[in-house]
């Protein structure tokens, strides 16, 4: 990567937004900073290397001016950093319609809108990198997780796909997969359902209580994450999948050493649900 190159960045009022902004900033890149209020943004060294910009992600009218604000300029956004988004938590029974769309509009449509008002002018250069700050939820479905992870997922599934489109332009995807790290997610930003069912409290129940707990305690470093995301990014031979912490990744292998358990014993069943061969071939 060309140390001008322009990342932009959304949610970087806190957490991994603002240190990828800043340790950006420190690697010599030119730094799109977005935030809904964009006064939280204020403390952040004044340089002419960094824009300001308002931007509530849910507000897909005005993800347009913000792109062409930023494009106008620096001249191009060469990393699309899609952090902006937040937790919630609840059985599923207990999950309230209001936020759980109102969740899916910050994790998920509000990224994929950014990453389409981005793409052209990346397309049109033949090179550029979109990051989407996903989770190990998005991997592994937890208690009282489930609405958080099926944004995450849908996350996942997108970026799966346009990682495939994508290559063949000179494009990148990277997939950012957290475990729990020491942001604001499980603290003042995470948001739970008003309603608890007795019968989820050994399950949902509990861990809604443990991450709130847990808040300011968690093993992993902001401020290490967001170099290893940079360090990603100008890596000539980056990963797709990127789990950060240590808990992360014991999870995701712990995971997929699940899954081929769980389909082993079925795979002769699974297989047999095809049309028999010679019938194919009859007709």
């Amino acid at each position: 990567m060309a140390r001008q190159d322009v990342w932009f960045v959304t949610g970087v009022s806190r957490g991994f937004g603002r240190e990828i902004a800043i340790q950006a900033l420190a690697r010599g890149y030119r730094v799109v900073a977005t935030a809904r209020d964009v006064a939280s943004l204020a403390d952040l060294d004044r340089h002419e290397r960094l824009l300001r910009l308002p931007l509530d992600v849910t507000d897909t009218a005005r993800i347009a001016a913000a792109v062409a604000t930023a494009e106008a300029h620096f001249g191009a956004i060469d990393v699309l950093v899609n952090n902006a988004g937040y937790g919630y938590l609840a059985a599923i029974e207990e999950g309230e319609e209001a936020e759980v769309r109102a969740l899916f509009d910050a994790n998920f449509f509000g990224l994929a809108a950014l990453t389409r008002a981005v793409l052209p002018g990346q397309r049109a250069r033949g090179r550029g990198t979109v990051v989407n700050i996903s989770s190990i939820g998005g991997f592994v479905g937890f208690p009282a997780s489930g609405y958080y992870a099926a944004s995450k997922f849908a996350v996942e599934g997108l970026s799966e796909a346009l990682r495939k489109e994508l290559a063949p332009l000179g494009l990148r995807v990277l997939l950012v997969e957290p475990g729990p790290f020491r942001t604001d997610w499980a603290g003042s930003s995470l948001r739970q359902a008003a309603t608890f069912i007795a019968a989820y409290e050994p399950t949902a129940g509990r861990r809604r209580r443990s991450v709130s707990a847990g808040s300011g305690r968690q093993p992993g470093c902001p401020i290490r994450a967001a170099a290893t995301i940079i360090d990603a990014v100008e890596d000539s031979n980056p990963p797709f999948r990127l789990p950060l912490g240590t808990t992360a990744v014991e999870t995701m292998l712990s995971e997929l050493d699940a899954v081929a358990s769980d389909v082993a014993p079925w795979i002769d069943r699974a297989r047999a649900a095809d049309v028999p061969l010679a019938e194919e071939v009859s007709l």
